[in-house]
């Protein structure tokens, strides 16, 4: 991964390649250069999701670069109210990344954001400029799952891991962008694992944001109804694209004492026999 920079070609390099045997075995004719949107709550509390995205990406042939003036797309802000306050997150989100060829964001919940509250915060700025920013920008913002199937054309990207999986489909992922099976697609496709369907995957696990503060009891009722399901499963692992949910579930199976635990989609796809077997962390 390289480190950007803003005022000139120079790039720090600041991680070396992984998977280049991988790489060099599938047909890729064409290289991006791919920016990364970690998400404050992936940078926070699960740096291992941005780590995943670049192995597997790397992996791949793409060249990914960290712009560090990053910081929070508004999410919060937005989704509580405070629209006044998420228009400056989302006017630097448009200044770091006015540029990029294309932006990898590993979380359903903020590319839903972005495309479906950033068109609408624009038009309420009266800022011609600021709808022409948010306009151009959207086309090259990705979704980790629609980054790799819907852009780079991947469904199988090399990975192993040899364990019982079922996958959790959050209520952004479904109901905002609309990835149906991308996930589920990518998961068949990894050696050595067997994916389980999980029951009522289409339904939400409780967090919700704010709304598992404001809502706890209802909260932990939807959570404890989608533990159940996934342990049903008898799966090892419960892989979703959202951390958030993920930390809804893991923190709900953790405290049933349940010996499944949870994974980014991104963290299954990152691992490789050679690296470290497929094991879980």
């Amino acid at each position: 991964m390289i480190l950007y920079e803003a005022n000139g070609p120079t790039i720090s390099t600041v991680s070396a390649r992984n998977g280049r045997l991988f790489a060099r075995c599938v047909a890729i004719h064409w290289s991006l250069r791919i920016s990364l949107f970690i998400t404050c709550y992936n940078d926070v509390l699960f740096p291992k999701t941005g780590q995943a995205v670049v192995t597997v990406l790397e992996r791949l042939g793409h060249t990914v670069e960290f712009r560090p003036t990053q910081t929070c797309c508004g999410q919060m802000h937005y989704n509580s109210g405070y629209h006044m306050d998420a228009l400056p997150l989302m006017e630097k989100f448009l200044e770091d990344f006015h540029d990029a060829e294309v932006i990898c964001i590993p979380s359903a919940s903020c590319v839903s954001t972005i495309r479906d509250h950033y068109p609408v915060m624009a038009e309420k700025s009266g800022s011609k400029d600021l709808i022409r920013q948010v306009n151009e920008i959207l086309p090259r913002v990705f979704e980790f799952s629609e980054l790799l199937i819907d852009k780079l054309g991947v469904e199988d990207t090399g990975a192993y891991f040899p364990h019982v999986v079922t996958l959790h489909c959050s209520c952004h992922s479904l109901r905002s962008l609309g990835v149906g099976d991308k996930p589920e697609r990518l998961l068949r496709n990894v050696k050595g694992l067997t994916f389980v369907p999980l029951e009522d995957y289409d339904q939400c696990c409780g967090f919700g944001g704010t709304f598992a503060v404001k809502n706890a009891e209802v909260s932990s009722a939807m959570a404890a109804d989608k533990v159940k399901c996934i342990l049903n499963t008898k799966a090892e692992v419960c892989a979703a694209l959202d951390n958030s949910c993920l930390m809804q579930i893991g923190g709900t199976l953790g405290r049933d004492h349940a010996v499944t635990c949870t994974m980014h989609l991104a963290e299954i796809l990152a691992s490789t026999q050679s690296a470290n077997g497929g094991t879980l962390a």
